[in-house]
């Protein structure tokens, strides 16, 4: 997915052919917000200005900015991945969920 980012907010990005549009809105907050342009350039000032609306908006309505999470979440693993990190896990004298909030934040730290 192609994204924006402004002010911590990200942005999805697509584009209709039909249309000659580019397209998004902006993830992770209760809500939908969208915004288009017909160049990257539009796209980017369309996409700040609705990060800035957005904010201006929560900011007037007492409203938090982001979505919360609760922090729990369901994670689908093959079989065969889901013994391999009950094994890996049992080895290391830690819980399934342990080890695997340690390798998302791994990742996580890595692509940062």
């Amino acid at each position: 997915m192609n994204t924006l980012t402004y002010k911590g907010f990200l942005g999805s990005v697509s584009f209709s052919e039909k249309d000659g549009v580019f397209f998004g809105k902006i993830e992770g907050i209760e809500g939908l917000v969208n915004f288009e342009g017909e160049s990257v350039s539009e796209l980017t000032d369309a996409f700040h200005e609705a990060v800035d609306d957005y904010i201006a908006y929560c900011e007037e309505e007492g409203l938090e900015l982001h979505k919360s999470y609760t922090g729990a979440l369901n994670v689908r693993l093959s079989p065969e991945t889901h013994s391999r990190v009950a094994v890996l896990a049992k080895q290391a004298g830690i819980s399934i969920n342990a080890f695997i909030k340690s390798a998302v934040e791994s990742k996580i730290a890595a692509m940062l």
